[in-house]
């Protein structure tokens, strides 16, 4: 069998193809992902918001899984920059920093039945709970997560997907404050200057405050649920991924 292209014209690089696969399936994700948000309005008068959000869904929740497992089995890929696991205590940070990300990350379970279009999908402007401490929750909750997970494996790999998905994220922080005051208007810009995208700034300045009953919700539940399975069968998943030959 004759060389893959790559390694023959770039030998040195070889070792370094996932890291460009990585990015450029975390590019077409964000194409994907961002591309359907952006393009809702039209989508929704085409085919219904319901019909559409079923479409939107199917589209991320085919290509996500296809990140993980490549994520998985190439997570250790290039250089080992650093190696902490040894380290007294790493192991537990990295699970409750891991864990913290979710809580950030899926700030849509507030709305379950619209994810799933068993009711009527909007576009909702969340003024409070999370967004006190953060405009755009579901990038602090990328970062914690790639700085986690960049504790345990300290490979390049790694780097370069923290990278590339830290960087779809402050995309997405543009694009939605984009698309929320396309709809809201005013009323967006009112809650733009009474938050911040860096956690807990505006509660530091006095533009904001926290109300913590506000926190005692149903959806922090689930996530937290979903986390504990999630530990539980991490290893059976992680397992199930490495017999994927890709």
């Amino acid at each position: 069998m004759s060389p893959p292209l790559f390694s023959h014209w770039l030998p040195g690089l070889a070792p370094y193809r996932s890291h460009a696969i990585m990015l450029g399936m975390i590019l077409g994700f964000a194409c994907a992902h961002s591309g359907l948000a952006y393009l809702r309005p039209w989508g929704e008068a085409w085919l219904g918001a319901r019909l559409y959000r079923l479409f939107f869904v199917l589209v991320s929740l085919s290509l996500a899984p296809l990140l993980l497992i490549y994520f998985s089995n190439h997570c250790y890929d290039g250089v080992i920059l650093w190696n902490l696991q040894a380290v007294p205590g790493i192991h537990t940070t990295v699970v409750l920093l891991s864990a913290l990300s979710f809580f950030f990350l899926y700030p849509a379970t507030f709305n379950v039945l619209e994810i799933v279009a068993l009711r009527q999908p909007e576009i909702h402007l969340f003024t409070t709970g999370i967004i006190r401490l953060t405009r755009h929750p579901q990038l602090v909750g990328q970062l914690i997560w790639c700085v986690a997970h960049s504790l345990w494996i300290g490979s390049s790999f790694m780097l370069v997907t923290s990278l590339g998905l830290v960087a779809y994220h402050l995309f997405a922080v543009w694009h939605g404050d984009y698309r929320l005051e396309r709809k809201y208007g005013h009323a967006f810009r009112d809650l733009k200057a009474r938050t911040s995208v860096i956690p807990g700034l505006a509660i530091l300045q006095g533009r904001q405050q926290l109300y913590p009953r506000e926190f005692l919700r149903w959806a922090y539940l689930g996530v937290l649920s979903f986390v504990v399975i999630l530990y539980a069968f991490h290893p059976q998943l992680v397992s199930a991924a490495s017999r994927v030959a890709w």
